[in-house]
């Protein structure tokens, strides 16, 4: 067996239970009994994250007749994770702590179009405005995580909190495992580019690339009932039409990063091309549809895309966002739930959940960082 993995695992247990507890906390019996781990491991465990800064005493619970028990919290502020959303025409980055909460936020107007060089000193500067790392810091190879630089401290100094790392959420296609951009429709310079490596190289700390749909599910996940891991589907209305999967609790990318390509479904045949090369897809028409101020008839292209996959993969939760959405967000709930509804065999509009998402693409590309924390692949 292997201990370290095993040792590792059960700490990530116990860090996802306190972080769902929130600053009430929860007591070292209560987490025993969730986890299956004796009470003598659960306090060795929680000693030693206390030790790392990671977990603190939040108070005692009302006595029921004995000894008041001790509850434990999760330490928000002990560790920082940044996230990026690129998007074809804007960019926004944020600093989030253990929690999730957004603690320094910067965004801009970007043009994808000026191509790598342009769009990674963007990114840098941006980072930097949030208190990561900063411009013209460490280098990977002449620093590890541990001399980033975080809201104006070096880790270790007074002030300084580890960075795990920057997730960045690119327009797809891209390559998830290597790091290295697709040929994104409409900017073929972007194709075969090493973005995560040359990130982490400006940048000194850790550097994850996933595309902007998948780290809009991975926010929404946060979102998500406790315990929830049916399959759902984040959609993303914007300059384009995406989606991510998540099913059995994970982020679903395929084989080869492909998966959620939901904009490119064909609903209509010989309909008006697309700038994939198609004809009739569901992001031609539906892009269409907003350009005329039509979003009613854009929310019901949505909700037909998302009916398709309910119906292919029994998803259980659809989740809306956006720019598009937020602009007309009961437009799109009331659309998209009046197609589900009336698709799915033998459901109801309380069959399916159809909700706004809570969070944004660069939240969502933090929590990918902050996942394997809390035990999660994505």
């Amino acid at each position: 067996m292997n201990l370290p993995a095993l040792r590792g695992h059960n700490e990530a247990l116990l860090l996802d239970l306190l972080r769902g507890a929130g600053p009430a906390g929860l007591g070292r019996a209560e987490l025993a009994a969730r986890t299956g781990l004796t009470p003598q491991a659960v306090s060795k465990i929680t000693a030693r994250l206390g030790g790392e800064g990671l977990v603190a005493e939040a108070g005692r619970a009302v006595s029921t007749g004995g000894k008041p028990r001790t509850l434990l919290r999760l330490v928000p502020q002990a560790r920082y994770a940044a996230g990026v959303h690129l998007d074809r025409d804007e960019l926004r980055a944020v600093r989030v702590d253990l929690a999730g909460t957004v603690v320094a936020e910067s965004g801009g107007p970007l043009d994808f179009g000026a191509g790598p060089d342009a769009v990674v000193e963007e990114v840098v500067r941006a980072l930097a405005r949030v208190g990561s790392p900063r411009v013209g810091g460490p280098r990977v190879g002449d620093a590890g995580v541990g001399d980033a630089r975080v809201g104006g401290a070096a880790v270790g100094e007074p002030g300084g909190r580890p960075l795990l790392g920057v997730g960045v959420a690119a327009p797809g296609p891209l390559d998830h495992r290597a790091g290295v951009m697709g040929r994104v429709t409409g900017f073929p310079r972007w194709e075969g580019y090493p973005l995560r490596e040359v990130l982490a190289r400006r940048l000194g700390v850790p550097v994850l690339l996933d595309k902007d749909t998948n780290a809009g599910a991975a926010a929404a996940a946060v979102g998500a009932p406790a315990g929830f891991r049916g399959a759902s589907v984040y959609v993303h209305v914007g300059t384009g039409l995406g989606a991510g999967l998540r099913l059995g609790g994970e982020v679903y990318r395929g084989g080869r990063s492909g998966a959620g390509e939901f904009g490119h479904q064909v609903l209509l045949l010989n309909g008006p091309p697309c700038r994939c090369g198609a004809r009739g897809c569901a992001e031609v028409l539906c892009l269409a549809a907003v350009a005329r101020g039509d979003l009613a008839e854009a929310a019901r292209i949505v909700g037909e895309g998302a009916a398709n996959l309910v119906g292919l993969l029994d998803v259980e939760r659809v989740v809306l966002g956006g720019r598009v959405v937020q602009a007309a967000p009961e437009v799109f709930l009331d659309g998209v739930r009046r197609v589900i509804a009336g698709r799915v065999p033998g459901g109801g509009p309380g069959s399916v959940c159809v909700a706004l998402a809570g969070a944004g693409v660069a939240e969502g590309a933090a929590e990918l960082v902050l996942g394997p924390v809390f035990g999660r692949v994505g």
